[in-house]
């Protein structure tokens, strides 16, 4: 693995990295992602973080561990979409959410001016 982040990442940052690369086509359908033991060596964190980290992608439906085998990029049944598909959608989704976040924020700086702005119950009856 080429990944050398400078300080010990999260399990969340652990699976979005394994997102990226698997909408990437850096793990293609069918491939086996890292032992957990050695990455988790390899990034200087726990064994935990690293199986917290898998188990976010097998719920996302991009991977499947096998008992004694390792963790492998789900192959999907006829119709389904790929992991690679389904992680570019979650990606999509990701950045849909920041936006709309954003302009929920903008929004509600809006209705806090218009509503400061607003004469008050004292205001109408002078």
């Amino acid at each position: 693995m080429d990944w050398n982040p400078e300080k010990a990442p999260t399990a969340k940052e652990i699976a979005a990295k394994f997102r990226k690369d698997i909408a990437d086509g850096v793990y293609p359908t069918g491939s086996q992602l890292p032992g957990a033991k050695g990455l988790a060596r390899h990034l200087h964190v726990g064994l935990m973080t690293v199986q917290s980290a898998y188990k976010q992608l097998a719920e996302d439906g991009l991977v499947v561990g096998r008992q004694g085998s390792g963790t492998y990029v789900l192959d999907p049944k006829k119709g389904d979409p790929t992991a690679q598909e389904t992680s570019l959608g979650l990606r999509e989704l990701q950045d849909q959410l920041v936006h709309l976040t954003s302009r929920v924020s903008e929004l509600q700086g809006r209705v806090e001016q218009l509503e400061a702005a607003r004469p008050g119950p004292s205001d109408e009856n002078q």
